[in-house]
This record gives structure tokens, C-alpha cells and sequence, in this order.
């Protein structure tokens, strides 16, 4: 009996030492944002969470993500609700805002007040920040769009954290020099992206989302 119970023993230590080291726990990113998060339009399965859960498995990462968009949502209303987001404690946070407040012309200066808000909330609670860009149209004048356009650049230089110039990256590569050919990436609003856009625009962010989950490692095994 006993040489039997010395030969389990032994079988199992084998496995153990055969089988590699596995984290027990799921990296957890919350995806922070309006309709391009929610996945306004979109079939179950085809918005940008989903899309974005389906890329991590199938880079084999243990990740889990979590939809945190609201439909119709500025800057002013993740900033009022980003401190009980956070409240599930993830390991990152991926901010897409700011398409709302272009569509209503909000003023820059409230824009990066209330990003530098959710930027500095997310950090202070543990979280690593992927910030993702959003673009003025030039209907609101060159100094208005200047003024928009730096203010993501200038928060992850000022926080230090990723960032992904711009949300529609992905489609505007696929449709070339052809304005026309964005078309085919666009539900029919011609605001939010298709599922077909959904996909370009996770394409683009590839490195940066590879760069975010190399920090949180970083920030883990620190």
C-alpha cells in the first residue's frame, strides 16, 4: 500500500512539474465609452467588445472584457461615472470618448477636463489606461479641431499611457485615398462603424493593445 501511495506521489509531482505555470486569475480590462463601445446597431457578437474579447483568445491571452459603453454618452458622463466603473477593480481600462461631444460642438477645454478626469481616476484606482483618439470634422473651424485634436496626445504624454491616435484608424487604412470606400465600413447612420469596420479598427490598435497588456504584466509581477 504504501509503495502504491509512493508511486501516485511520484506520478503526480511529475505532472505538476511537466504541466506549465498558469495565472489564475483573467487579466480584467473594462472598456470605458459611448455607442463605439456599447455597440450601438450591431448584432449580438459583432460590437467592439466582442470583436475585441474574440482577438484576445485568439491571440490565446487570458483576458476578459467588460462593456462599460453607454449609448449617447460625452466626456461630462464618464467622467461623472467613471469612479463606480471602476469599482470592479480592473487591471485596465480602454477609453473611447469624445465622439458625442463633437456631434454637439462641446467646447475642447470641457473635453480634456473631463478625460484628464477619467485618465487620473482609473490610474489612481490600480488601473493601466489605453486611450483611444477621436478626430473634429473641420465643420467647427481649424482652431476648434486643433484645439480637439491635441487634447489625446497631450494626456498620454502628461499620464503616460497608451495611446491609439484615432478610433477609425482601421477603416480610413481599408478605404484608402477613395472617401467613398468608408462607406462599406459604416452602418447606415454614417456615424457608427459596421461589423466589418468594427474589425479594421481592432486591426489598428493591435500594437497598442499587445503594448497595454505588457504593461499590466509589468505592473502585476511589480
Amino acid at each position: 500500500m504504501r509503495k502504491f501511495l509512493k508511486q501516485i506521489a511520484a506520478t503526480f509531482t511529475a505532472l505538476m512539474m511537466s504541466t506549465p505555470f498558469v495565472h489564475a486569475d483573467a487579466i480584467k480590462i473594462t472598456a470605458f465609452g459611448d455607442s463605439l463601445v456599447q455597440g450601438y446597431g450591431l448584432a449580438q457578437g459583432e460590437g467592439f467588445v466582442p470583436q475585441l474579447q474574440s482577438w484576445f483568445e485568439a491571440q490565446g491571452l487570458d483576458v476578459v472584457v467588460a462593456n462599460a459603453g453607454v449609448s449617447g454618452d460625452t466626456t461630462a458622463g464618464g467622467a461623472a461615472r467613471i469612479d463606480w466603473t471602476l469599482a470592479d477593480q480592473p487591471d485596465g481600462v480602454i477609453v473611447l470618448l469624445g465622439g458625442n461631444d463633437l456631434l454637439r460642438g462641446l467646447p475642447p477645454e470641457n473635453a480634456r477636463e473631463n478625460l484628464s478626469h477619467i485618465v487620473e481616476a482609473s490610474q489612481k484606482a490600480g488601473a493601466s489606461v489605453m486611450l483611444i483618439g477621436m478626430q473634429a470634422p473641420g465643420n467647427f473651424g481649424a482652431a476648434y479641431k486643433a484645439e480637439f485634436d491635441s487634447i489625446y496626445a497631450d494626456l498620454a504624454q502628461d499620464n503616460g499611457v497608451v495611446l491609439h491616435g484615432f478610433a477609425f484608424e482601421g477603416m480610413v487604412e481599408r478605404a484608402g485615398d477613395d472617401p467613398a470606400q468608408l462607406g462599406a465600413f459604416m452602418q447606415d447612420d454614417g456615424i457608427h462603424p459596421n461589423a466589418d469596420g468594427v474589425a479594421a479598427n481592432i486591426t489598428a490598435m493591435v500594437p497598442k493593445l499587445h503594448e497595454l497588456i505588457e504593461i499590466i504584466r509589468s505592473a502585476d509581477a511589480g
